[in-house]
């Protein structure tokens, strides 16, 4: 490794202005700023010149040769490892959102090498950090895209209950939606926050100028109710473009896929120390017989309360 110093102390100020903005705690951006800095001194290439194997070399350098620890078997601790991974993430995706490289390269790296090691954990959808969550979003230039994104992961609701929408169902005023009966679905109203309230009006706007026949929130490019296949690719070609979905692997946690903001939503609502039961009315998860007391209990003013409270924010 070559003494010189990095060119990129600029584009990582750059990347922890832009985080603070975003809502990121000092202490997270503290500890992004080191690792980033150690990370681009180590390969002294900048962001554009990483490869697979300059992140391999790194990983490397983590579990074995850190600090002159050459043999250790322990190296870094997995923790310390995956927070540098995470700040590397984090960063790739500001960069994409920026325009300033074309992918992330990190998720797809992280899922191969940081998250298989178990040989006992059980193959899992891939699960995304709320900061990768916001860049995906970002990223998403297509206003009804990023409005279809951002109403799977702020309400967990299925692929085929989001082609059903109309746009009757939206009450504006409560930021509420009345799902259609479904077989699998329980609660037919899910709520959105103001995040999701801003870009669904942006994309009803340009759905206006489209004047569709049609009573569906989602229309395709012909003006009709958009379908499933439009559904997935509305997901999966912009995660692709951050990095975050792999279409050739057969491996869940490398694909990004609609059903994987059901995941998110359902994920951070739980790491939030949201009532379970709260979660399962919002997931509109079929009612246990032995549960149907504490359903019937739940009043729907607590519950959006609890929703707005809990979602996750993702400062866009």
């Amino acid at each position: 490794m070559s003494s010189k110093s990095t060119s990129e102390p600029d584009l990582i100020d750059d990347f922890v202005e832009d985080a603070l903005l975003q809502g990121l705690s000092e202490g997270t951006l503290a500890t992004y700023e080191s690792n980033l800095r150690y990370f681009f001194e180590y390969t002294n290439l900048e962001a554009n010149e990483i490869e697979k194997s300059d992140l391999k070399s790194f990983l490397y350098h983590l579990r074995e040769e850190k600090d002159g620890r050459r043999g250790n078997e322990n190296g870094v601790a997995k923790r310390t490892i995956n927070a540098y991974f995470s700040a590397l993430s984090s960063f790739y995706s500001y960069l994409v959102y920026e325009e300033k490289v074309d992918r992330n390269p990190i998720p797809p790296f992280r899922e191969r090498y940081l998250k298989k090691n178990d040989s006992s954990a059980k193959e899992s959808r891939q699960l995304i950090s709320v900061a990768e969550m916001s860049g995906l979003v970002l990223a998403t230039l297509n206003t009804r895209n990023k409005a279809i994104i951002l109403l799977l992961a702020k309400t967990g609701i299925r692929r085929k209950e989001l082609i059903l929408i109309d746009v009757s169902d939206i009450d504006w005023e409560d930021q509420s939606i009345k799902l259609k009966p479904r077989a699998k679905r329980s609660n037919r109203t899910v709520f959105f926050d103001e995040e999701c309230a801003r870009y669904l009006k942006k994309w009803m706007k340009v759905r206006e100028r489209e004047k569709p026949e049609t009573d569906a929130l989602f229309i395709n490019q012909e003006g009709d109710r958009l379908l499933k296949n439009g559904v997935y690719n509305a997901v999966t070609k912009n995660a692709e473009r951050v990095g975050l979905h792999d279409p050739d692997s057969d491996d869940l946690e490398e694909r990004f896929t609609p059903h994987c903001c059901r995941h998110w939503f359902t994920t951070h609502l739980r790491r939030s120390d949201m009532k379970r039961e709260y979660i399962k009315e919002l997931r509109g998860d079929n009612r246990e017989q032995d549960s149907m007391d504490v359903y019937n209990h739940l009043d729907k003013e607590e519950l959006k309360e609890a929703y707005l409270a809990h979602i996750p924010k993702l400062n866009i």
